[in-house]
């Protein structure tokens, strides 16, 4: 299993830019022109690397690679955007990777790319001024487009292996990152659990007690093998189950009217561990909007 810290760190060896990896001060997708610039290097990075991932870091300064980090980014919709956008759609993850030294509520981003094998990866459709049917590649830093005549190379594949070996988890990185964790959110009832004799996941949060049950504000929960953030929330309600197979969590919004108010059931996050060292995390949507009496609008339904 991979240490995504660690993988961050060996990309940031290779200081420049280059066919394998982009990396960004921030990442926008919520405008129209980063989006765009985002789908081009994506696409880029797809096509320069047929055979092995390629990675986007964002939260880093380009000049000297000082780490500044980002905002905790929630983005488990990224691959409906890469599909509605791109043809021959490579495999797409953001995920948020903590460091010690940033505040709890940074991270690094980090974008990895699986391609799509063998095929050439273009835009479906127009966005901002890229046109639909454009091919990208990269040469050197630069996200080129390629007008005709495009054919796919395998040259990264042995370095970015060995980039992905060196960055291999062990137990002296996990029991580091379970050390830090615990002591870095210590005023906040840190815990940890251990599934499948393998993974650990650590957690965090404000407890608040409602009618005998336990939920958290300010909840912080981390894949300690992977060193990956997988949720952080300074406002949400969040309660947590946990079985020997599974860690699940629930969110809840607070509604209600004028002097009556109560927790509904919002999301549910949950992750299985397996026997063969993977997990899957799955989402669902659990809100059902309250219904009030129309005649007294005080009154639930």
């Amino acid at each position: 299993m991979i240490n995504k810290r660690l993988l961050i760190k060996n990309l940031l060896a290779h200081n420049d830019e280059n066919s394998f990896y982009d990396k960004k001060r921030t990442l926008n997708i919520g405008q129209k022109e980063g989006k765009a610039k985002f789908l081009k290097h994506v696409c880029a990075l797809a096509n320069s690397n047929p055979e092995n991932n390629s990675y986007i870091v964002i939260g880093v300064e380009d000049e000297d690679n000082f780490i500044t980090g980002v905002d905790f980014f929630d983005d488990s919709k990224i691959q409906n955007l890469i599909n509605a956008y791109l043809d021959n759609p490579p495999l797409v993850s953001y995920e948020n990777i903590p460091f010690p030294h940033l505040p709890v509520h940074l991270v690094v981003g980090l974008v990895s790319i699986r391609p799509n094998r063998g095929k050439v990866c273009s835009l479906r459709k127009n966005i901002w001024k890229y046109y639909g049917g454009a091919v990208y590649i990269r040469e050197g830093s630069i996200s080129m487009p390629k007008n005709f005549g495009i054919e796919l190379k395998d040259v990264n594949s042995e370095i970015v292996s060995s980039i992905e070996n060196h960055a291999q988890n062990n137990i002296e990185l996990t029991l580091d990152g379970v050390f830090d964790f615990m002591n870095k959110r210590k005023d906040f009832h840190p815990s940890y659990k251990v599934f499948k004799e393998y993974f650990v996941v650590c957690w965090a949060g404000k407890i608040k007690k409602i009618k005998g049950d336990t939920y958290y504000s300010r909840l912080d929960i981390e894949l300690i093998n992977e060193q990956v953030k997988l949720f952080y929330s300074e406002l949400d309600i969040v309660s947590i189950s946990i079985d020997r197979d599974y860690f699940k969590i629930v969110e809840y919004v607070h509604l209600g009217l004028q002097d009556k108010f109560q927790y509904y059931p919002l999301e549910e996050v949950n992750i299985s561990f397996k026997d063969n060292a993977g997990y899957d995390m799955e989402s669902k949507l659990l809100f059902k909007p309250p219904q009030f009496d129309k005649k007294n609008s005080l009154s639930y339904l």
